[in-house]
């Protein structure tokens, strides 16, 4: 005869390990892709380093040098913004994934404790009702302040999207205006690359 308790033990212990090795998994694929788009992104600063250095080193007076410091820093600019829009996207990405684990486990988290309080209330002696509201009113609370929390996380991330968008727009009619589009830098491939996985 087994005792019904243990089960629902064992099961929540499994579920809970499974919700842990998702947000993990999660967590580390981030940081996969983040390694990945850093990667991308010092190898084509280093690249792009030497090559300026070499045309600067090319110069033959002051008026060249201050020059070619002008054309170079505005793709040098547009790389940065371009960087920060991609590690913004990436951590957005595992953000939305995140929340999600959490938000499935908190909805389960939130309708099994609803089903013990009334299981509980159902077998309780008289007065229990008196405890089983008091319950029903901290998970409604707790609901609620969860639901907040989410609100003001996407606020936020729909702000600082803004900004990156609006920083993005900045720099590319400066760049329209300076020369033609470049082709697609190392940094944004891997980090389309890192997203395709």
């Amino acid at each position: 005869m087994s005792n019904p308790n243990i089960e629902q033990l064992a099961a929540a212990q499994k579920a809970n390990a499974e919700v842990m090795l998702a947000l993990l998994r999660t967590a580390f694929n981030g940081v996969e892709r983040l390694t990945a788009l850093n990667v991308a992104a010092s190898r084509e600063f280093f690249n792009n380093s030497v090559a300026n250095s070499q045309q600067l080193l090319g110069a033959k007076d002051a008026a060249t040098v201050a020059k070619l410091n002008a054309e170079l820093a505005q793709p040098n600019l547009e790389k940065l913004v371009e960087y920060s829009r991609n590690v913004y996207e990436l951590t957005t990405d595992v953000q939305k994934e995140l929340t999600s684990v959490i938000e499935a486990q908190y909805g389960n988290l939130t309708k099994n404790a609803a089903s013990a309080v009334q299981k509980a209330s159902a077998s309780a002696p008289i007065g229990g009702d008196v405890f089983a509201a008091a319950m029903n009113s901290v998970i409604n609370a707790s609901s609620q302040a969860f639901e907040s929390l989410n609100s003001v996380t996407r606020q936020l991330s729909e702000i600082a999207e803004a900004n990156i968008q609006t920083a993005t727009k900045a720099t590319g009619t400066k760049a329209a205006a300076t020369k033609a589009p470049a082709k697609t830098s190392a940094t944004a491939a891997a980090a389309k690359k890192s997203t395709a996985k």
